[in-house]
């Protein structure tokens, strides 16, 4: 049967690649997603911390699919069952303690205080906690360079 299989699979390709018109054009061999062809550029990569978090997340999700079990019959594992899972558990306590020092889950106006060195709440009154996405290393475009910039570029 594997035999049939994999004969069936390589017939047909070889019959498709000989037979099949080849006639590629620029509209073919563009990316296509979904019908809209693209305009801009894709967006930016998300920040590691993100995953980061998601990670914690499943971990710490796998920690409590294990400790239902081990709630449910702790009595009669006795002792050898309480090390057994402290021993399960430390390692991801100590995995989240190095992810809060390391700065992992600091979000928003925390962050922005913790960044400036600010203690109180009552020094954030000029910080905007408004980010713009995106703009990073450009330098402020005027009306006239502008203009300049986009015939420079359609004269390449």
């Amino acid at each position: 049967m594997f035999v049939l299989a994999v004969g069936f699979v390589v017939l047909s390709l070889t019959t498709s690649k000989l037979f099949a018109p080849s006639r590629p054009t620029q509209a073919k061999e563009a990316p296509y997603e979904c019908g809209i062809v693209p305009t801009r550029e894709p967006a930016r990569r998300f920040p590691v911390r993100f995953y980061l978090v998601a990670m914690i997340f499943i971990v710490f999700d796998i920690e409590i699919i294990f400790l239902f079990p081990w709630a449910v019959v702790h009595r009669e594992l006795g002792l050898f069952g309480l090390w057994a899972i402290v021993a399960f558990i430390v390692p991801f306590f100590l995995s989240f303690l190095w992810e809060i020092a390391e700065g992992g889950l600091d979000w928003g106006p925390r962050a922005q205080r913790r960044s400036l060195g600010v203690l109180g709440g009552s020094d954030l009154a000029g910080v905007s906690s408004v980010r713009v996405v995106g703009l990073e290393g450009r330098a402020p475009v005027t009306v006239g360079a502008a203009a300049g910039a986009s015939s420079s570029r359609e004269d390449r």
